[in-house]
C-alpha cells in the first residue's frame, strides 16, 4: 500500500549512485525520456486494455510575460509538461518506477531515464489518475515529486509521494512538471525552446518509431502558453513522417573470442535485424545515416560506408534504420548507450564478463548493413563507382598517397578541390608528426655518450631509426613537388597536340606564347618560381627574367645595360630604323659572374632555320652595351621550336653538329666580337624542338613518379 512520504533507496545510496549516470549532452534529453515514457505507457494501457483508443499525449512549454519581457528579448520559462493518456502510475507501475535498475517493464528499458531529469531539473512533480478496484470510486490520483536536493538525499531518496486520494475519473492520466532548470546554460535553451523546434526534433529522434507506427500514432499536440492562454500550437500527424522506401531483414553471425582470446570466431548462432530505408529530400532531411534503433528511438549511429552525411542524390538523402530485439535488449541504463562491442572493444576486454559469451559486434552489423544498401540502391553504388574512378584520375594526376586516401572520408558530392584539401590536410597532420619524430630522433643521437660500451650499437639503431623516418618525411613534400611537374609536362604534351580549348577558339596561333608562358611566365623576374626545369634543372636557380626590354633589364639593383653611350654607339644601337636597346630577348638568365643564358622560342609552325642567328646578335648586343660591371663573356643560347630539320640547320650554319642522344643540333663555340678589342665573348648555343624537350624532361622526372606510384611499407 503506498503511503505518503519519502521512499527512501534499499541496497543503494542515491548520493554515490546519482553522479555514476552521465548527464546526457542533448539539452532535450528530459523530454526525450518523458515522451518515451508516454508513449510506453499508452501501449501497456492498450495491451490491458484492448479496447483503449490511440491516445494522446500534450507537451506544453508554459511561460509568463513580465514586466521586463520586451526589455530582455524573452518571455519567463515557467514549467514543460507532458501530459499522457497512458495506464498511470498504479501501484505495479510505481513500483518499477522506485527501482532504479528495474529491468522488468517492457521495451527493454532500465528504468534510469529519470536520472536524466534530475540532472536538469530541481523539481520534477508528477499527477497521476490510474484505475484501482479498490477505490470507492474505481480511480485513484498519485501527486509525488522527484528531485535530488538535499532534502531529499539527506533521506537516501530521489522520489516522495505527495498525496494519495480517491478520485472521480472517466480515465487514467498523467502529468510530468518540469520545473527551475538546475544550470544557468538549460534556463537560456528551454526559454528560446519553440514549439516548431520541438516538433523538429521530436520527429527526427523518433523517426523509426514513428514509421513503424505511422498509421496509428497518438495524438500529438505541443504548445506554446502564454499567462495560461494557448498561443502557439502544432501537432504530429502521419502527414509530418516519410513513409519507407524499403524493408529487408538481415542476418548476423554471433562471435565469440578463442579460447586464450586471441582470435574472434565466428558461431552457428544468427540474429536478425530488420533495415528500413527513407529516401527524403534534402530539404527535410538534414543528413545520410544509418542508424540503430532502440524500442523504436534513434540509439546509436554507425558509419555509413556509401554516403558522407551531406551527400546528395537527386536532391535526396537517404536514412537506414537497423531495429531488432537483440538492439533493445543490449541497451544501456542511458538511453542510447548500446552495450554492443566492435571487435576492437571485444578483444581488448577479454576478461570482463560480458565478453565470455557469443555476442553480436558492431563490426558485423555495420559492415552487413552496408553491403545490403549497396545491393537495394544501385544508384548509390553507381554514384559510389563514378567518385571512385574520379578519385583515382586525381591520385595519377597529383601522386596521391593510397595511404592518406585510405585515411580520409570523401563524400559523393565532393570537388576535386574538396578532395585534394582533405589529402593535404592530411598530408600535414602526417608531416606534422614526423616533424616531431625526427626531432625526437635528433635529440636522442645527442645524447648518446661516446664513452658508453654500447656506444657504437646505440648509435647504429638510433641512426636506423632516423634513416627510416626521413624517407617516410619527405615523401610528402617530394609528391607535391614532382605532381606538380607531371601536371606541367602534361600540360605542354597537350599544347604541342592542340588539345587546349583555348587553342582551338582562337583565330590566330598563340602556340608560341603559351608554350613560353608555361615555361616562364612572360614580364616575370622570378626563374625560381618558373618551369624552366624543362629546359635544365639548374634554371630555376639563376637570377633572369622574361620578356623585358634591354635597356630594362636589372641584375642586383644595377641596369645591364649602359646609360650613357658614345656618338658612334648610339648611332649603330638606332641605324637601320631599329631601336636595339628596346629588344627584348625572350628569356635572358645570369648563372654568374660573366655568363648569360639566352633562350629564344618560336612557334611551331615556323622554320627555325632562319632564325639561327638571332642569338648571336642578342649576344653580340650585351657583350659590346653592358655596364662596366658586368663584362659577360660566355654565353649559352637555346633557340626552340617545332619546324627544325638537321639538314637546314646546317644549310644555314655549318657549324652546328648532330647530338649524339635525341633530336636536336649544337654549336660547340661562335665567336661574339667585342668591337673595343679587349675580349670576345664566346657562345655555346642548341637547337631542339619542343617535343625533344618534353622527351628529356619526362625522362628525368619518371624515376621520381615511378618510385611515388609504388606502393611503400
Amino acid at each position: 500500500m503506498l503511503k505518503k512520504g519519502f521512499i527512501s533507496g534499499v541496497g543503494i545510496n542515491y548520493a554515490g549512485t546519482l553522479p555514476k549516470v552521465n548527464k546526457s549532452e542533448n539539452q532535450l534529453q528530459s523530454i526525450f525520456e518523458a515522451f518515451t515514457n508516454a508513449l510506453e505507457a499508452i501501449k501497456i494501457k492498450q495491451l490491458e486494455y484492448p479496447d483503449s483508443d490511440s491516445g494522446k499525449i500534450t507537451i506544453k512549454l508554459v511561460f509568463n510575460e513580465t514586466l521586463y519581457s520586451f526589455d530582455e528579448g524573452g518571455d519567463e520559462f515557467q514549467e514543460i509538461t507532458i501530459e499522457d493518456s497512458g495506464i498511470g502510475f498504479n501501484e505495479k507501475e510505481f513500483g518499477r518506477l522506485i527501482a532504479l535498475n528495474d529491468i522488468s517493464k517492457g521495451f527493454s528499458n532500465k528504468g534510469s531515464g529519470r536520472i536524466q531529469f534530475l540532472h536538469f531539473f530541481d523539481k520534477v512533480i508528477y499527477e497521476s489518475v490510474y484505475q484501482d478496484g479498490s477505490s470507492k470510486t474505481g480511480y485513484r490520483q498519485l501527486k509525488f515529486s522527484l528531485s535530488k536536493s538535499k532534502a531529499y538525499l539527506d533521506k537516501n531518496a530521489i522520489i516522495r509521494i505527495d498525496e494519495i486520494n480517491e478520485i472521480d475519473a472517466q480515465s487514467s492520466y498523467t502529468t510530468l512538471s518540469f520545473k527551475n532548470p538546475l544550470s544557468k546554460k538549460d534556463a537560456k535553451f528551454f526559454t528560446g525552446l519553440s514549439v516548431q523546434e520541438l516538433k523538429e526534433n521530436l520527429v527526427s529522434h523518433y523517426l523509426a518509431y514513428f514509421c513503424e507506427n505511422r498509421e496509428n500514432l497518438p495524438l500529438i499536440e505541443l504548445q506554446y502558453l502564454l499567462n495560461g492562454k494557448v498561443v502557439n500550437e502544432e501537432k504530429i500527424t502521419s502527414a509530418d513522417i516519410p513513409e519507407h522506401d524499403q524493408d529487408k531483414d538481415i542476418s548476423i553471425q554471433y562471435s565469440k573470442l578463442s579460447f586464450d582470446g586471441s582470435e574472434i570466431e565466428r558461431t552457428a548462432k544468427n540474429e536478425t535485424l530488420n533495415l528500413k530505408s527513407f529516401v527524403i529530400s534534402s530539404f527535410k532531411l538534414e543528413k545520410n545515416g544509418l542508424m540503430l534503433t532502440s524500442k523504436g528511438q534513434i540509439a546509436k549511429e554507425i558509419c555509413l560506408n556509401s554516403l558522407l552525411h551531406k551527400d546528395q542524390i537527386d536532391d535526396h538523402r537517404y536514412l537506414f534504420l537497423l531495429s531488432g530485439d537483440y538492439i533493445d535488449k543490449m541497451d544501456g541504463d542511458a538511453r542510447g548507450e548500446l552495450n554492443i562491442p566492435t571487435k576492437e572493444e571485444f578483444k581488448k576486454n577479454f576478461n570482463e564478463p560480458l565478453f565470455q559469451k557469443e555476442v553480436v559486434l558492431l563490426d558485423d552489423i555495420q559492415e552487413t548493413a552496408n553491403r545490403v544498401i549497396e545491393e537495394l540502391y544501385q544508384e548509390i553504388r553507381i554514384k559510389k563507382e563514378q567518385k571512385q574512378q574520379d578519385v583515382d584520375k586525381l591520385q595519377k594526376m597529383f601522386l596521391l598517397n593510397n595511404e592518406t586516401l585510405k585515411s580520409i572520408k570523401i563524400g559523393l558530392n565532393d570537388t576535386d578541390d574538396k578532395i585534394l584539401e582533405k589529402v593535404y590536410q592530411a598530408d600535414a597532420k602526417i608531416t606534422a608528426k614526423g616533424d616531431a619524430f625526427l626531432k625526437e630522433q635528433v635529440k636522442a643521437i645527442e645524447e648518446l655518450n661516446p664513452a658508453s660500451s654500447n656506444y657504437d650499437d646505440e648509435l647504429k639503431d638510433q641512426i636506423d631509426e632516423l634513416v627510416k623516418a626521413i624517407p617516410l618525411q619527405n615523401r610528402t613534400a617530394l609528391t607535391h613537388y614532382v605532381a606538380r611537374r607531371k601536371l606541367v609536362l602534361d600540360l605542354f604534351d597537350k599544347i604541342l597536340k592542340k588539345q587546349l580549348e583555348i587553342q582551338k577558339a582562337e583565330e590566330r596561333n598563340i602556340d608560341e606564347k603559351l608554350l613560353h608562358n608555361l615555361i616562364f611566365q612572360q614580364s616575370s623576374d622570378n626563374p625560381d618560381e618558373s618551369d624552366l626545369w624543362l629546359i635544365n634543372e639548374d634554371f630555376i636557380y639563376f637570377k633572369g627574367n622574361s620578356e623585358y626590354r634591354l635597356n630594362e633589364i636589372e641584375i642586383d639593383g644595377q641596369k645591364l645595360l649602359k646609360t650613357e653611350f658614345t656618338q658612334e654607339e648610339e648611332e649603330y644601337l638606332n641605324s637601320l630604323g631599329e631601336n636595339r636597346k628596346i629588344k627584348k630577348p625572350d628569356i635572358l638568365l645570369f648563372p654568374d659572374e660573366g655568363k648569360c643564358i639566352i633562350i629564344e622560342f618560336k612557334n611551331p609552325n615556323v622554320n627555325v632555320s632562319v632564325h639561327l642567328n638571332q642569338i648571336n646578335r642578342y649576344a653580340s648586343l650585351i657583350r659590346n652595351f653592358t655596364n662596366e660591371d658586368f663584362q659577360i663573356v660566355t654565353f649559352y643560347g637555346y633557340l626552340i621550336g617545332e619546324g627544325i630539320n638537321a639538314k637546314e640547320v646546317r644549310a644555314f650554319d655549318g657549324d652546328f653538329l648532330d647530338s649524339y642522344h635525341f633530336d636536336y643540333q649544337f654549336r660547340p663555340s661562335k665567336k661574339i666580337p667585342d668591337e673595343s678589342g679587349k675580349n670576345d665573348g664566346s657562345l655555346y648555343t642548341e637547337v631542339l624542338k619542343y617535343s625533344t624537350l618534353l622527351k628529356r624532361a619526362i625522362l628525368r622526372n619518371k624515376i621520381f613518379i615511378e618510385k611515388l606510384m609504388k606502393p611503400h611499407s
